[in-house]
């Protein structure tokens, strides 16, 4: 298969205009329509290749550009491409039609052929134990330039407007903070009982040999999303959802919202990162 792709949105039919005018009057106007077409389905497989059932919801990887359709074969229509390393949640049960699989890639739900697909093999022990992290700072008050927080403690509260807000209380966070202790960077910052605030939103915006940039397609749960831009910026944990649409998230919000897990959108400010 080619690794050209499309853009990650669905392909339609599209019509291209061509307007004749005689002089400054009106002219006629004649219509041609045609189909755009997907990346080539016609080259081997990969290695890796799933052909079993595999359990339902687990994430599935492009080896290369691979069409998502609308039906299980090459004769049904192209809902879109996903690009090559793209993750798409398996949705149709765990085993595939035919040797093609029902996933779920940027909010489209299509068939996708699993010569192209291999399943994520990435320990989830480690984004478990984040997420189990990341839980226990629910609740916590939002606190500006600090991160830690002692499940079963007193939670603090916030009042103000940040940077210039007030803290009452030994433990809170902000989404800087947050995120450190979660992610355990640096691999000292362990202990959630320990205020520490070693990176700001600049220092995540950032690639370092710590995190890396991914698209945001491929997020996967404890990862994360960032911005920063003229000096203001936040981040948050990713759970589950589409990253580029609803997403659940972890987060420590601000003054007023405290820490919480809720249901949000990123604008497209926002990147994702990978520590894990």
């Amino acid at each position: 298969m080619s690794t050209r792709s499309m853009s990650g949105h669905s392909l339609k039919w599209l019509a291209v205009l061509a307007v004749v005018a005689a002089g400054c009057g009106g002219g006629q106007s004649s219509v041609e329509s045609f189909e755009l077409k997907g990346v080539d389905e016609s080259v081997g497989s990969s290695a890796d290749a799933i052909t079993a059932c595999v359990t339902a919801g687990s994430n599935l990887q492009t080896t290369t550009g691979l069409n998502l359709r609308s039906g299980a074969g090459t004769s049904y229509g192209i809902l879109l491409t996903m690009p090559g390393g793209a993750i798409a949640k398996e949705a149709g049960g765990g085993c595939p039609t035919s040797g093609w699989y029902k996933v779920t890639y940027s909010g489209v739900t299509g068939w996708a052929s699993g010569s192209y697909l291999t399943l994520v093999t990435t320990s989830t022990s480690t984004r478990d134990t984040a997420i189990a992290k990341a839980k226990s700072g629910m609740g916590f008050s939002y606190w500006w330039g600090h991160g830690g927080w002692n499940p079963g403690s007193a939670v603090g509260s916030c009042s103000g407007n940040c940077p210039s807000c007030t803290h009452s209380g030994s433990y809170g966070a902000d989404c800087s903070g947050f995120l450190a202790k979660v992610w355990v960077v640096p691999s000292t910052n362990s202990n959630t009982a320990v205020d520490s605030h070693p990176y700001s939103t600049i220092s995540f915006n950032s690639d370092t040999s710590q995190w890396t940039t991914i698209s945001r397609d491929a997020l996967l749960k404890a990862d994360a999303l960032v911005y920063n831009e003229n000096g203001a910026g936040h981040t948050f944990l990713y759970e589950s959802g589409d990253g580029w649409g609803s997403m659940w998230a972890y987060e420590c919000k601000g003054c007023a919202a405290g820490c919480v897990y809720n249901l949000r959108t990123a604008t497209t400010t926002y990147h994702a990162i990978r520590h894990f």
